[in-house]
């Protein structure tokens, strides 16, 4: 299997692209790399990251065609997901800004971050049929087995994701170090990240195939 170079080039960049335009994982990122620091960004991105391997799988094995063909499997995922966010909502309404130390892990545990990325990115069927439109227009039969190609490409996705998601975190844990020293500013941002969850689970809600 050889992969053209200019193919390759090509994929990077519009996988780069993707990952930098707007849109519900980076925001996630975002806010919650400001509330609990750099390290949890990177702990939510690699959930995220997990998630997008599994799409990946699916897309390669052809399962993610359910989601396109399936009203009902389409409709109880995206109502699961949206259910997860109006959760992760109500909490953040519900959190009052707390003395932190920088030097110490974050109140929210890194593995229940993790999981958190993990579980919104699994939950939102858009992310699935993405995939399925996606990656297969760089795969050639020609050049060998497309299930291989389709793996490779999800590969370099992830890479490409992983580094732009990981620089949104570090760039808004500058933020979370302010907010570290500010309660109001806290409580604001817990306030915002709310209002973000909303928003997706609304727009996830809204989502048609």
């Amino acid at each position: 299997m050889l992969i053209p170079p200019d193919i390759m080039l090509i994929f990077a960049a519009a996988s780069v692209a993707l990952a930098l335009a707007p849109g519900p994982d980076n925001i996630f990122v975002l806010t919650q790399s400001a509330l609990y620091g750099r390290m949890a960004g990177v702990m939510v991105t690699l959930g995220l990251m997990t998630g997008v391997m599994v799409h990946t799988t699916l897309v390669a094995l052809g399962v993610a065609v359910i989601f396109q063909t399936s009203v009902l499997a389409f409709t109880v995922l995206k109502l699961v997901g949206a259910g997860y966010l109006v959760y992760l909502a109500i909490m953040a309404f519900r959190a009052h800004a707390t003395p932190v130390d920088r030097t110490q892990a974050p109140k929210t545990p890194l593995a229940r971050l993790y999981w958190r990325g993990v579980v919104m990115n699994l939950t939102n069927p858009k992310v699935a049929i993405f995939f399925l439109a996606f990656l297969p227009q760089f795969a050639d039969p020609l050049r060998g087995a497309v299930t291989a190609q389709i793996f490779l490409f999800g590969a370099i996705f992830v890479l490409c994701a992983l580094v732009v998601f990981c620089t949104i975190a570090g760039a808004a844990g500058f933020l979370g170090t302010w907010l570290s020293t500010s309660p109001r500013a806290q409580v604001a941002l817990n306030r915002v990240a709310g209002v973000v969850f909303l928003g997706l689970a609304l727009r996830l809600v809204l989502a048609e195939r």
